[in-house]
């Protein structure tokens, strides 16, 4: 797989159903996460811990990516996260939007640069995330 399929694979995933999305994790990776909570460094346990507890907080986690730009082995990828709370499962909200830059390292995500925010229901600012297809 090339380094953007790598991502784009990643991205397609439903992390509230898949179990081994941690093999998509390089045994060494890091993720560098500056959110609205904060700034974060998470190593693969804490990225394991954090998609556990995707799968017992949620009933789908997805990403609707608007753009995926790849220059060799470092991907970039814009995007919002959907999810279906336990709490409410008949409502499909949008999350967080995100930033995400990849080094991709034998088609793993191995350091991963990251920037997010809430979502909020402004329809242009939802639209936005969704102009262009992958």
């Amino acid at each position: 797989m090339t380094p953007k399929d790598v991502v784009r694979h990643f991205y397609n995933m439903d992390l509230s159903k898949e179990t081994n999305a941690i093999l998509m994790f390089h045994k060494n990776c890091e993720l560098y996460w500056n959110s609205s909570k904060g700034f974060t460094t998470l190593n693969n346990k804490g990225i394991n811990d954090m998609l556990k507890d995707i799968r017992k907080t949620y009933l789908s986690f997805k990403y609707r990516m608007s753009h995926l730009l790849g220059d060799e082995n470092i991907i970039t990828a814009r995007y919002t996260i959907y999810v279906t709370p336990i709490e409410k499962p008949d409502e499909d909200e949008a999350l967080a939007h995100f930033i995400s830059i990849w080094e991709v390292k034998e088609e793993k995500l191995y350091k991963g640069y990251q920037i997010s925010q809430m979502a909020d229901e402004n329809q242009a600012s939802l639209k936005s995330f969704s102009q262009i297809k992958i």
